[in-house]
């Protein structure tokens, strides 16, 4: 028997490691499982892009027409109509019951804290553009570049005046009509008048005339829905009701939006391939403006890199680069879109699950983000301006460059989260320094490239903003906490004292104890 126990004791500790390690590599099974499964998404994004630049060099090849190439991209641009059909219930929900849930102080507080974020950082971005553009001297030597060389269409959109850009972006702030801002926005257009002068001559007067475009005014929607929400807010119990309804609506948004997100690894993946296959000549592009996408995307780098995180740093103390990595999937979207509208929903979702920012200034801060800041449309826009003034050899004074970065700062509140909608920001810079806009068609002809690491800087720069303001305002709930706390402490303690030494509760005491009902012959003598 003694023989045969410690036979099975030796089998058992025999045994001990393997069954250890089996136990190891299944805890290591069920670790990998739980990331998958946490992260899915995630992966499957970045695989999107991966894949969809694997299907862009194998099919390039096959000389598609553009009926094919339409077709290719098809389920791309499902991806971006659903993002889009989503865009106006978010944003103006997201803004009514975000401004409905915040106190005037704190509303106007974060509201004045994220105004100077905004303009601070656009204004480093323009700065650090300038600067890059100096440096690099992107178009130096690059003359000789012009549009029918490399087989660009010479026609550019027309050129507004300084004036009329920044009027125009005043009018957007106040439509006209509420429902028509839903899909029109204001533009100024120009008409030539034939008129006869006083000396009898005909000049040719150029007359500014007012007139709707297609396009959303997301100005206007934002401006009505912050007020909306103040105005609720304001009427107390009247207004539950209504907050309560826009609250149940963005809530069911928030679902479309989990619901589309799956689809978004598809999408991206036949956005890619077929902007690759759209491609005629790449190494033509890349050998005559290569500098310039240098320059913009080194900037795109310094400024969403080591800029942004910095200041994250500087205000939290946190670690920016871990708060970045739940943002996986709509910077992602952000690369393969190029639209920070359409970035909006998944952004919203990503850093509320995943970063745990307060759902009251997420959906209040995110939504005048992705309309106000634009960095990475700051430095595109100021780079493409110092490289065009190169190109026409033409030495910016400065009092031009400051022009640059204020009209830079400036036309970015404007500028259409759209792809390729801050193109025509440009032409208000060049306008007001004086420059050509005839060389913008070589901006348009990289501006596909460039434009994604603009937008995923533009969603960056939103997100990080909406980082420092939860983490600003956690800091001011708990410092209110503690000081609600001491308070109560305090006044415990001057209760204990004020019973040690009033004589009024003393007396009040000696009473209680001489009526009490262990001495029946005080209480009868009382009686």
């Amino acid at each position: 028997m003694e023989a045969a126990d410690e036979e099975k004791a030796g089998n058992g500790h025999a045994e001990g490691p393997a069954a250890a390690e089996k136990r190891g590599g299944g805890g290591r099974l069920r670790g990998c499982r739980g990331f998958l499964r946490r992260n899915a998404l995630v992966v499957l994004t970045v695989s999107g892009v991966v894949a969809g630049v694997a299907l862009g060099a194998a099919v390039r090849g096959a000389a598609l027409g553009p009926a094919q190439v339409a077709y290719l991209a098809f389920p791309g641009e499902l991806l971006l109509r659903m993002l889009r059909m989503v865009i106006l219930p978010l944003v103006v929900c997201s803004l009514v019951s975000g401004a409905a849930s915040l106190d005037t102080r704190s509303l106007g507080r974060l509201g004045g804290i994220a105004v100077a974020y905004f303009l601070g950082t656009t204004l480093l971005a323009s700065g650090l553009a300038v600067a890059l553009g100096f440096i690099v001297r992107p178009g130096a030597g690059a003359s000789a570049l012009n549009a029918p060389a490399l087989g660009l269409p010479g026609a550019m959109p027309p050129s507004k005046e300084t004036v009329d850009s920044f009027l125009d972006l005043v009018r957007n702030l106040f439509p006209a009509n509420l429902v028509a801002a839903a899909f029109r926005t204001y533009a100024t257009e120009y008409k030539m008048l034939l008129r006869n002068t006083t000396s009898g001559n005909l000049t040719w007067e150029k007359i500014p005339v007012g007139k709707e475009i297609e396009g959303m005014n997301i100005l206007g929607l934002v401006l009505f829905a912050l007020v909306l929400g103040v105005a609720l807010k304001k009427l107390g119990q009247e207004g539950e009701d209504l907050i309560r309804f826009f609250n149940s609506f963005n809530e069911a948004t928030m679902v479309l939006v989990s619901w589309i997100m799956w689809y978004v690894p598809i999408g991206i993946m036949f956005l890619v391939g077929s902007k690759i296959v759209e491609m005629e000549d790449i190494m033509l592009l890349v050998t005559s403006l290569g500098k310039y996408m240098f320059a913009s995307i080194l900037g795109h780098f310094i400024h969403g890199g080591i800029v942004l995180p910095l200041i994250y740093f500087a205000c939290t103390r946190q670690n920016p680069y871990r708060f970045l990595l739940g943002l996986i999937t709509p910077l992602a979207t952000a690369f393969a879109t190029c639209s920070s509208s359409a970035t909006l929903p998944s952004m919203i979702k990503c850093i509320e699950e995943n970063n745990g920012v307060d759902k009251r200034i997420s959906r209040f801060i995110l939504p005048i983000g992705a309309t106000v800041n634009m960095d990475g449309a700051a430095i595109f826009q100021c780079m493409a301006a110092v490289f065009i003034a190169q190109l026409n050899n033409v030495d910016l004074n400065p009092g031009q460059i400051f022009t640059i970065l204020v009209t830079a700062t400036a036309s970015s509140v404007g500028a259409a989260g759209v792809p390729a909608g801050g193109v025509l920001t440009i032409a208000i810079i060049l306008e007001a320094i004086g420059l050509p806009t005839n060389d913008l068609s070589l901006i348009l002809a990289v501006d596909w490239i460039v434009d994604r690491t603009t937008t995923v800087v533009n969603v960056e720069g939103d997100a990080l903003g909406a980082g420092i303001l939860n983490y600003l305002n956690e800091k001011e709930r708990k410092d209110k906490e503690q000081e609600l706390k001491e308070v109560n402490v305090e006044a415990v303690a001057n209760s204990k004292s004020e019973g040690e030494t009033s004589p009024l509760v003393t007396h009040k005491n000696q009473v209680s104890n001489t009526t009490s009902p262990a001495d029946p012959e005080s209480k009868e003598s009382v009686l």
